[in-house]
């Protein structure tokens, strides 16, 4: 099952750069603000920016479907002939991230937030 949307990650070369315009966009300080991730909660949305995110293979922004289980749903994409491109990943406090891109190309995310 998904809950949809809510959160998109740019990948940027000028991390710096990249928040004044971000922060100006979005009106809000970022909630994170690490040399490898800055993260905004605007509008019931996550926006972060991810300074190795080319270097990762991101194109563009990548739109992560908030899944209740990422390891099945992640399964049902490549079932489906989707390429895998990042297995599931706990990127701190039990959230997970996992990549797969489609028969067009396009980079599709998958986020699972721990168990509450």
């Amino acid at each position: 099952m998904t809950a949809g949307l809510q959160t998109i990650i740019y990948p940027v070369r000028d991390l710096d750069r990249a928040k004044a315009l971000f922060s100006a966009l979005l009106g809000v300080e970022p909630y994170a603000d690490e040399p490898y991730y800055v993260g905004y909660k605007a509008a019931g949305q996550d926006v972060g920016l991810d300074p190795n995110g080319h270097a990762k293979g991101m194109t563009g922004p990548v739109p992560y479907w908030h899944v209740t289980d990422l390891e099945k749903r992640l399964a049902a994409l490549v079932d489906a002939g989707a390429e895998l491109l990042q297995g599931a990943q706990d990127v701190g406090g039990g959230r997970l991230i996992a990549s797969v891109r489609d028969g067009d190309g396009n980079l599709v995310g998958l986020l699972q937030d721990p168990a509450a």
